[in-house]
């Protein structure tokens, strides 16, 4: 009877272990099934098309990570001229900001209206939970910006910023040889040049000619337009490190094309243990964006997005290294954007498009602009 009844307790165990594993291999099939199916693209309105970056996102192709559902553009001809240029329906173009979002639901926006309305987007979208990333810089005043800064925080919503510069494989290079690797010792003097011959002798559209030269809607001329680049690198390689004082000196070169903004700029931020200088300009010969890196023991010239020079203590000469493009999400800052908001990207301290790099920016420019008009040293207050 023993031997029988052990005999019965040892199948019905083989039972339930059959049954358990079964169970457990249709819940991991169902687990692969969930894990693999991709997450439904990035609903993605765009909020003016007034800055010509705007065919930044408009040239993209389609892809499954987002899409542009809807564009706020109450400028018919503008919207279709573009409208014909990258086949977009002129069906998801709205007037306003409140009838795009009523209308298509976005997660998120990308804001290419002027630097002035920035502003409004983030007050709108906010309070909804819509995150937002807009063209550089930041704000039109250090004012917009702590207003931004407030609702962004308050509301819990990812706000960023956009500049070229952030997706150029060079700079995170010479960032990594500053402060992973060290190779060039600790940090000196950062030197950047940013501009090209002039908005309107290169021929941008009228309509961004418009906003691009008032003071109001753009805050000023080449200082805002490139002299936040400047700000932006060295503060990202200084770790965040707010400098001590800024002295800026603008002129009105071309007063005939621009006669209500500076052309040219040039910016000298001081910190305790290195300088860094940001030569803006509307005057340049030829477009560029570059910059220059000074340590102890060596340097880094980022020359463009991908072509570098680096001299190290010891080196005969200098030497020239081609880098490769940044790897996706960091070489597109649409799919940026986009991770971040699903929250598989994590946007580290500091970073290029972070909040609290361009608030530190935004202060610079600030710094800048009063240190122009009134010939001063702006010494920034300790926080």
């Amino acid at each position: 009877m023993m031997n029988r009844f052990a005999h019965m307790l040892l199948l019905i165990a083989a039972n339930i272990y059959i049954m358990a594993s079964s169970n457990q291999n249709t819940a991991m099939a169902q687990m692969e099934n969930i894990s693999s199916t991709p997450a439904k693209p990035l609903r993605i309105g765009v909020v003016g098309l007034h800055h010509t970056h705007v065919h930044w996102i408009l040239g993209e192709k389609k892809n499954d990570q987002f899409e542009i559902v809807g564009i706020v553009e109450p400028n018919r001809e503008l919207a279709q001229r573009y409208s014909k240029q990258h086949s977009f329906p002129m069906s998801i173009v709205y007037n306003t900001i409140e009838e795009m979002v009523t209308a298509t639901h976005p997660e998120a926006v990308t804001a290419f209206n002027t630097i002035h309305d920035h502003l409004q987007v983030v007050e709108y979208c906010a309070p909804k939970g819509i995150h937002v990333m807009v063209e550089k810089p930041l704000a039109v005043s250090l004012d917009h910006a702590k207003k931004m800064k407030f609702l962004a925080e308050k509301h819990k919503i990812h706000l960023l910023t956009n500049y070229e510069t952030s997706w150029y494989a060079t700079n995170h290079k010479a960032f990594e040889m500053l402060n992973v690797k060290r190779s060039i010792g600790e940090l000196r003097k950062v030197v950047v040049h940013d501009g090209h011959q002039g908005p309107k002798e290169i021929g941008v559209d009228s309509e961004f000619l418009k906003w691009l030269t008032d003071p109001i809607q753009n805050g000023g001329g080449a200082i805002t337009d490139f002299g936040c680049y400047g700000a932006n690198l060295i503060t990202w390689l200084a770790k965040g490190e707010r400098p001590k004082s800024v002295v800026a000196v603008t002129q009105q070169i071309k007063p005939d094309i621009y006669p209500y903004v500076d052309d040219d700029a040039t910016i000298i931020v001081q910190y305790e243990k290195h300088q860094g200088i940001i030569q803006a300009s509307w005057n340049w010969p030829f477009n560029r964006k570059d910059m220059e890196v000074y340590g102890v023991t060596g340097y880094v010239f980022a020359d463009n997005r991908t072509s570098m020079r680096v001299r190290l203590q010891g080196d005969e000469q200098e030497r020239n290294e081609n880098v490769e493009e940044l790897k996706l999400p960091r070489n597109n800052p649409f799919m940026f954007f986009t991770e971040v908001v699903r929250g598989t990207v994590t946007i580290p301290p500091f970073d290029l498009s972070s909040l609290e790099n361009n608030m530190i920016v935004m202060e610079i420019l600030d710094a800048a602009i009063r240190s122009s008009q009134s010939g001063k040293t702006i010494y920034l207050n300790k926080k």
